[in-house]
């Protein structure tokens, strides 16, 4: 792109940004005003909203789903203006001609994954590691199945994984497919883009799925037609402009896939954004990771991309089988990709895997989020796990991309402190790695942060891992990383100042819009 053409896509990028939080702002006074004239307007009025606020109340409370029994507290101590904040922004349409269709499309995704080696590789898995099997079971069971013959590489920095990731693209024969939450014009997009021109003009097929929320920036008119018009085919999730009066971007596509000829698969929490391989700084040096799949694994992640896509474009059903490994690895390795999303709520296969591996770790568990936003539960866990003797720890960033955030992760070291976790922040810069290591045995990497929005309204995908190097990778990554971390102490965390304390107090009632 030329340096014009570039500042105008940059401008009409921020343009659509600016209306975005303009439109967002309308909703909230409009609200405000509502409640004002409602109030004015009559007292019954103000009234029997008031009663459906309390049928409200008692139909969350009887919700298991912690996510929604936030909504309690604010319903409660925002009268009138809870209950419309409620319904324009928390409930979920479950019986919607959209949530329908990506009910459907994901079961046909279940079905094109379902092989008949599942009982003997976890029969298999099970002698291994007798411990950990029901982390693998309960993911077979909601239709994740599991591979050997796979080879795994772990990527300890952003830079690392993007010389691999260009490689493999350069070796593409047949297609590539690339899926991604934030991509932004920079040196890492242009390295990319420019690759995939030659590849298309090769004769390979390039499909790339963006996020309309986390391109915003960059994915215009003019972006979408030079893409276009380069012989790519484009695809966007959830374009923010469809439905904004349901802040209908509050549910986005999260995952980072890219697939080469369905052979090679990388996932991980690396974006297409200068930041993420330190070719720019943002909040200092930026810590990221990713895993390179080789072989029959690899599979699982091109079905979640060709799932996405259906998504996005409302196609007809594809024919998955097409896009299997043509080529065999042998490795003893063993991977279990899985993915979620809003639509399967109140199931929320990230969280469950997540505190199946809390639950399971025998010797230790060590944990790397950029986002530590948690609910009672899995807090309870944590806790329940130190206090029986297991070596806790968890790495989040000292350097923060949302202060908001960061208040409320904060706000919950204190109980995990008390309770024998040990916790540490990044000090270089921004962590935006999402790992997590137990006993050894087991690791999983992927794109799924520790909040709510990982486990309640963003599509999310990882990589459960086991009997491969990579997992003691990981693991050294993490004491590694430890080295430029600083460990938070429980008695300096009481005695912050009593005004940060307020905030995070309130922010986290807030903690399901955060």
């Amino acid at each position: 792109m030329s340096t014009n053409h570039t500042i105008k896509n940059q401008a009409s990028g921020i343009t659509r940004a600016i209306t975005v939080g303009i439109a967002v702002i309308l909703q909230v006074v409009t609200m405000v005003l509502l409640v004002l004239y409602l109030r004015q307007l009559s007292v019954w009025v103000y009234y029997a909203i008031e009663m459906f606020s309390v049928i409200l109340i008692f139909a969350l409370v009887n919700d298991s789903e912690s996510y929604k029994q936030f909504w309690v507290i604010i319903v409660l101590l925002l009268p009138m203006f809870g209950f419309f904040l409620y319904f324009m922004w928390g409930r979920r349409r479950s019986n919607s001609k959209t949530n329908r269709h990506i009910r459907e499309v994901e079961q046909r995704m279940l079905d094109s994954l379902k092989q008949d080696e599942d009982d003997e590789l976890l029969a298999h898995f099970q002698s291994i590691h007798p411990n950990k099997v029901q982390i693998s079971r309960y993911l077979a069971r909601e239709g994740f199945p599991m591979y050997n013959n796979t080879t795994v590489k772990y990527y300890g920095l952003g830079e690392q994984m993007k010389e691999a990731m260009l490689e493999d693209i350069r070796h593409a024969k047949s297609y590539i497919f690339m899926e991604y939450f934030i991509i932004k014009d920079g040196v890492f997009w242009q390295d990319v883009y420019e690759l995939l021109k030659e590849k298309v003009k090769e004769g390979v097929e390039v499909w790339l799925l963006l996020d309309d929320f986390g391109c915003i920036l960059i994915n215009t008119r003019q972006f979408r037609e030079e893409v276009r018009a380069a012989g790519i085919q484009l695809a966007e999730f959830a374009p923010i402009h469809k439905d904004i009066n349901r802040l209908s971007f509050n549910y986005r596509n999260h995952q980072k896939i890219t697939i080469i000829d369905g052979n090679i698969g990388y996932t991980g929490g690396i974006n297409l954004a200068d930041e993420y391989i330190n070719e720019v700084e943002r909040f200092g040096h930026w810590k990221d990771t990713a895993v390179r799949l080789e072989g029959a694994g690899v599979y699982s992640l091109t079905c979640f991309f060709l799932e996405m896509w259906q998504i996005a474009e409302n196609t007809e059903e594809l024919d998955y089988a097409l896009y299997k490994p043509t080529v065999r690895i042998e490795s003893e390795s063993m991977v279990q990709p899985f993915a979620d999303g809003p639509a399967n709520n109140p199931k929320n296969t990230a969280e469950s895997a997540y505190t199946h591996m809390i639950n399971k770790a025998r010797d230790y568990i060590y944990i790397t989020t950029p986002y530590l936003v948690l609910d009672q539960k899995m807090a309870d866990d944590l806790c329940r796990a130190a206090e029986s003797g297991v070596d806790v720890r968890i790495i989040t960033p000292h350097k923060y991309d949302k202060w908001y955030v960061y208040m409320v992760t904060v706000s919950n070291y204190g109980r995990l402190m008390e309770k024998g976790v040990r916790v540490y922040e990044y000090e270089p810069g921004f962590i935006h790695a999402k790992n997590v290591v137990v006993d050894d045995e087991i690791a999983v990497c992927g794109t799924v942060n520790i909040d709510y929005r990982s486990f309640y309204l963003h599509y999310e995908d990882a990589v459960l891992m086991s009997k491969t190097p990579a997992v003691m990778e990981i693991k050294q990554d993490f004491f590694d990383t430890l080295e430029s971390c600083k460990e938070i102490q429980y008695a300096e965390w009481m005695h912050r100042p009593l005004r940060q304390r307020f905030v995070q107090s309130v922010l986290r009632l807030f903690s399901p819009l955060l």
